[in-house]
């Protein structure tokens, strides 16, 4: 599929916008993957090994053409989080995944940012379903899930090493999110 990710997808919210990852975005990311708070999705990281991390999304913009968009905070300029599109081999199907910075937390970005991805996903990609593999003990995170309108399926696997991680599978069909969403200004 391959992406040109220099020229990729930006898709504006009305506080944020979302784009392929830069360069720039990998300080706060290091300092997001340092915090005790990312525990959920993998954390803490020593810098090394987020930068590592950090470099997934590029790559999977430029061989799969997509990934998760760096969210920036229109108002400041400043880098915020991540969340989009996500689907490594052997991922229990396809995944709109959202992570924020302790300082962008309780603003609403994770909801902001999912509904655009996931009118992306299913405008751009095509995509039949929407799932966010979650921690059982992470309730914000389910609560975000709940707020877009996803349900949890139960629990799920991930690929091996991540297998060893326990995860609830939560998820929408795109009919179930085109009805919910039904006469949203466009």
């Amino acid at each position: 599929m391959g992406l040109d990710i220099a020229n990729g997808p930006v898709i504006e919210t009305e506080r944020l916008i979302l784009r392929v990852p830069r360069i720039e975005d990998f300080e706060r990311y290091a300092q997001m993957f340092a915090h005790e708070s990312s525990i959920h999705i993998g954390g803490p990281l020593l810098r090394g090994d987020a930068w590592r991390r950090f470099l997934q999304m590029p790559g999977a913009w430029l061989l799969q053409g997509f990934g998760m968009f760096s969210v920036v905070e229109k108002s400041s300029g400043q880098w915020v989080g991540q969340g989009g599109p996500w689907q490594p081999d052997g991922w229990p199907g396809t995944e709109v995944g959202y992570a924020f910075h302790p300082d962008a937390r309780g603003k609403g970005y994770a909801t902001e940012t999912c509904t655009a991805a996931i009118d992306w996903a299913f405008d751009a990609l095509g995509w039949s379903e929407v799932i966010h593999c979650i921690a059982p003990a992470n309730a914000a995170s389910q609560a975000v899930a709940r707020r877009l309108g996803s349900s949890r399926r139960g629990p799920g696997v991930l690929p091996p090493p991540l297998d060893v991680h326990e995860v609830d599978i939560w998820g929408q069909t795109r009919e179930q999110w085109r009805a919910r969403h039904a006469g949203r200004a466009q």
